[in-house]
């Protein structure tokens, strides 16, 4: 029998805390093993019981929650933990500083729990999710900023295929998608989503979202 994934929930409001606590502990493979109110807490008790995924709340007293993911994400022996972000706005100013700061994915609080179990899911086996609505306020920030482009020189290193696939992952879609996109076998694009995870030293896939956007790939398009 596979182990439960173990979550740790970090919100300042109680009720909501509850909340997350008898939705993950009545899914089966799911357990909670420890909740915090705010962020300096959150940091401790990840160090402390290391979760698999942290549901995190970003908008939190003593430490917010971008900068307990920060911490989170910056300590090695905390490398197997994923955080989850959470927040009521998919408009929240909050969204590019929490995956810039290392989370694996955005989720939105008023979710359905159907969709947050799976996040908690794809976020607990190494990939990223990305809300739907964060993904189009992604685009849209990246568009208005056009010519902010940081240059980034990983990306000499990819090949066309692969820069075709980092571009439809920051368009947000699934490897099932990117497979009938390309005509490529689902092995495939888990081969090039492995590659390009080595080449650009990323922790999952809403990092790759981050570099396209970043290196202004994500604007520029397919290669041709």
């Amino acid at each position: 029998m596979a182990e439960a994934v173990r979550v740790l929930i970090a919100d300042d409001q109680a009720l909501l805390r509850g909340s997350f606590r008898v939705l993950v502990d009545s899914t089966p493979g799911m357990e909670v093993v420890g909740e915090a109110g705010d962020g300096a807490t959150a940091v401790r008790l990840t160090r402390a019981l290391a979760p698999d995924v942290v549901l995190m709340d970003l908008r939190m007293p003593v430490m917010d929650g971008i900068a307990a993911t920060r911490e989170i994400c910056a300590d090695e022996k905390l490398s197997g933990v994923r955080v989850l972000a959470l927040t009521m706005f998919d408009m929240d100013e909050y969204v590019y500083p929490a995956l810039q700061a290392g989370a694996s994915g955005f989720m939105l609080k008023d979710a359905s729990p159907s969709d947050l179990v799976n996040g908690i899911r794809v976020i607990a086996t190494g990939e990223g999710v990305l809300a739907p609505t964060v993904t189009r306020r992604l685009i849209s920030d990246f568009s208005r900023r056009s010519g902010t482009a940081r240059p980034a020189p990983r990306l000499i290193g990819l090949t066309n295929r692969e820069q075709e696939v980092l571009v439809l992952i920051a368009n947000g879609l699934s490897n099932q998608e990117i497979s009938e996109r390309l005509v490529i076998s689902m092995p495939t694009v888990k081969t090039h989503v492995g590659s390009l995870l080595a080449k650009l030293h990323a922790r999952d896939r809403a990092q790759l979202v981050i570099i396209a956007y970043e290196s202004g790939l994500a604007e520029r398009g397919m290669p041709a």
